[in-house]
């Protein structure tokens, strides 16, 4: 029974961890905090079957479930889920994040233990299921399903100016949401279908592709952030709690450059194609001007935070490059900013934990104090500069590249100024790591800071194991999404074909 609908297993399996949380009695907290992490654990280690029954030799969509879910007069609607070279990795990256978060959130999460963690796996289900979803209506209630428990997490959870943060992220979000269910509700009405893999045959003419990609581009803008659309960014990730600012950055804002590939790029091509230099040259400022503003940062988090926003500028130009080596650098670039930064902001939960503050003068010289923890940091920083031999340098390298490559009129400017970023962020980074870390003699209270603890080292291993699995063997990874990125280029460049023939008929 199971085989039939494993990846419905895998999306809903987080809500059985809910209905068994809800007969836990409330103050039981050890015991919720330790099912949460087992819980989570077995979820990742069944989810690791799609990765071993994947069949990356052709492109096709995998674990596939259809059946009718709303049948009537005006809406038609179907459980369609599926997985392909796209989606496989993002998938088994939000599985992977969750024990590592929970056993993070062990000492951190301190009130109303219990409602945390149903939260938690609540958002799990929405943005699995926005990721295996092809049925646009079934995507957009996922879409919709995550944003309500990240809201409570950031409100509830978070510093000081929680509610503040919390209701920016709502607005925003809600924003694009809205403008994406009109582009919607405008396809089903035209094509008939909320199905995907039939909308991707439907050719819109260019004025329709026009506003249909604005109403999804805006949506997918918001969420990844990109410039201008970021500003909500810094203040979520710096007032939610550790965990929200790793599932935030690790998955949550994959959605938007994952909703450009599965949607934007197939479904709009035309369009796509028109928009693409002005798309390329926002994630470029995006990639300098989030290199620069953090690069004056007080605040490690938030530091952290607007390096965010230069790094998924990197995805964007891979993904709008249009090229093979562009788009696979985009999608791995995805993963690799999932481990990184989701890595930061744990690390940099550990010393708030001890100190209770993340301003950067607050420390100096703890290296000596906490040689592990310095070490850990270390890695991570230099997987987030770039360094060969980590995941950072594949990502950037293949986007770079990609771009050069690209067919784009100057190309080769984009590239450069896209490169410029990587020596500015190998200069924030490395800044901060200085006047952290070295600089001076700790101070007084410096010196009573304790090194990790056994539980920090445990769930900060897999990611160090993974940033160098990425760096040393990225051919696993490119393997499992080459088909997957022909398909969709090709996809893409036939229905350009298909554009011209168009219009060469309508002149005559």
């Amino acid at each position: 029974m199971f085989e039939n609908h494993f990846l419905s297993l895998i999306t809903f399996f987080p809500l059985l961890a809910v209905v068994i949380l809800l007969f836990f009695p409330s103050k039981e907290e050890k015991g919720i905090k330790v099912f949460g992490i087992v819980f989570s654990l077995i979820h990742f280690l069944i989810s690791l079957k799609l990765l071993l029954n994947f069949d990356y030799s052709v492109y096709k969509l995998q674990f596939v479930e259809r059946t009718s879910w709303i049948v009537s007069n005006f809406l038609n609607s179907q459980y369609f889920i599926g997985i392909d070279g796209i989606s496989l990795f993002i998938v088994l990256l939000t599985t992977f994040l969750m024990p590592i978060i929970f056993l993070s959130t062990y000492s951190g999460i301190t009130k109303k233990v219990k409602s945390f963690y149903i939260h938690m796996f609540l958002l799990e289900v929405g943005i699995l299921g926005s990721l295996v979803a092809l049925d646009l209506f079934l995507f957009y209630v996922f879409w919709e399903v995550m944003l309500i428990p990240m809201y409570f997490i950031i409100g509830v959870w978070g510093g000081e100016r929680r509610i503040y943060a919390a209701i920016k992220f709502f607005i925003y979000t809600m924003a694009g949401s809205l403008l994406m269910l009109l582009g919607i509700m405008y396809i089903y009405k035209t094509t008939g279908t909320f199905d995907v893999t039939k909308i991707y045959s439907y050719h819109f003419s260019l004025n329709e592709q026009i506003y249909l990609f604005i109403a999804f581009a805006i949506a997918f803008a918001i969420k990844v952030p990109i410039f201008p659309f970021h500003t909500w960014l810094p203040d979520a990730h710096t007032e939610a709690p550790t965990a929200g600012s790793v599932i935030l950055a690790g998955v949550l804002l994959k959605l938007g450059t994952y909703g450009y590939l599965r949607f934007a790029m197939p479904m709009f091509p035309d369009a796509m194609v028109k928009f693409a230099p002005y798309v390329i040259v926002l994630a470029i400022i995006g990639i300098i001007y989030g290199a620069l503003v953090a690069m004056v940062q007080k605040d490690i988090k938030k530091l952290v935070a607007y390096s965010s926003v230069s790094h998924l500028g990197y995805v964007m130009l891979g993904l709008f490059a249009l090229t093979v080596y562009g788009m696979q650098g985009g999608i791995l670039q995805m993963i690799n900013h999932g481990i990184s930064t989701g890595a930061l902001f744990l690390l940099v939960g550990v010393v708030y934990e001890r100190k209770h503050t993340r301003l950067i003068s607050e420390y100096g010289g703890i290296a000596k104090v906490m040689p592990v923890y310095a070490t850990f940091f270390m890695i991570v920083t230099l997987s987030s500069i770039g360094l060969p031999l980590t995941n950072g340098f594949v990502g950037e390298f293949s986007i770079l590249l990609g771009t050069f490559k690209s067919s784009w009129q100057h190309a080769w400017v984009y590239t450069a100024f896209a490169a410029s970023g990587v020596i500015l962020g190998a200069v924030y980074m490395l800044w901060m790591y200085q006047r952290v870390f070295f600089n001076t003699e700790p101070s007084e209270e410096n010196k009573k800071l304790t090194d990790l603890t056994k539980r920090e080292i445990a769930y900060l291993v897999p990611l160090v194991i993974m940033i160098f699995w990425i760096g040393l063997y990225p051919n696993f990874f490119f393997k499992r999404m080459q088909k997957s990125v022909d398909y969709y280029l090709n996809m893409f460049k036939a229905k350009q074909v298909v554009t011209v023939i168009d219009n060469e008929g309508g002149k005559k």
